[in-house]
């Protein structure tokens, strides 16, 4: 049922946490995969583990897109994961704060969507999988910028698939909560207690714990698979229960 046999992947931010865990089960379910990511050496590292390739790609570059597009050929999957963060509200947010992150994490799906997928469109068949976050469903505190461009991702994955999901080619997108990546981890060193840290960003999530990144490749893996092929347009949440309410 979860089967990519035969079947070619393209992973952007591929080379760690949430996007290498998705590389790694798509090339466990007989995908080729390629690793886009900027990160070029844990990118390589990566992809010598699994049966595909590492391109270097900046996602906000349409010419690197264009020209990724070029050496790949066709996708089966495009998993669209590169993405950044910001801490901050309207009082310490910038302009240019917000177009950074608007540049990879909104128009960076776009730049490879209109890479990838009009051949996608002119085979008849593809998935196209965005990632989101809890906070394009509800605002998170202090994520004013973030917040504003994972709305954005959600409402572009959404008209993407009310425009062409007819054609066989599928549009969704994941909104996880907290994930326990190595980049998190790595900022949690950062704090005075590291521990309380860790607890204070789980207890977001009803069932008290974050995800693992294993966790948001394994729903990247349902929406890959010809076995949710009556879901598109969808908004897939792992956010522990987040988004429920308190």
């Amino acid at each position: 049922m979860f089967e990519l046999k035969n079947k070619t992947a393209l992973v952007t931010g591929g080379a760690s946490g949430i996007g290498a865990a998705i590389a790694a089960i798509f090339a466990g379910a007989g995908a080729k995969v390629w690793i886009a990511d900027r990160d070029e050496a844990n990118g390589k590292t990566m992809a010598a583990k699994i049966v595909g390739g590492f391109l270097s790609l900046d996602v906000a570059s349409e010419a690197d897109c264009l020209r990724a597009a070029q050496s790949v050929g066709t996708l089966d999957v495009l998993a669209n994961v590169a993405g950044i963060g910001h801490v901050g509200t309207l009082l310490n947010t910038t302009a240019a704060d917000l177009d950074k992150l608007f540049a990879v994490n909104v128009r960076g799906i776009f730049n490879c969507c209109k890479a990838f997928v009009p051949a996608m469109l002119e085979r008849k068949s593809g998935s196209v999988i965005n990632m989101a976050s809890i906070a394009g469903i509800i605002a998170v505190r202090e994520r004013l910028a973030y917040t504003t461009t994972k709305f954005a991702v959600v409402g572009l994955t959404k008209a993407l698939a009310l425009d062409h999901s007819h054609t066989g080619v599928r549009f969704n997108c994941i909104c996880p909560g907290r994930v326990e990546t190595p980049f998190v981890l790595a900022r949690l060193k950062e704090y005075p207690d590291p521990e309380k840290g860790y607890r204070d960003m789980a207890s977001t999530q009803l069932n008290g714990r974050m995800a693992k990144p294993e966790e948001v490749a394994a729903a990247a893996l349902y929406l890959a698979a010809e076995v949710s092929e009556m879901v598109t347009g969808s908004t897939l949440m792992l956010d522990g229960g987040w988004s429920a309410g308190k």
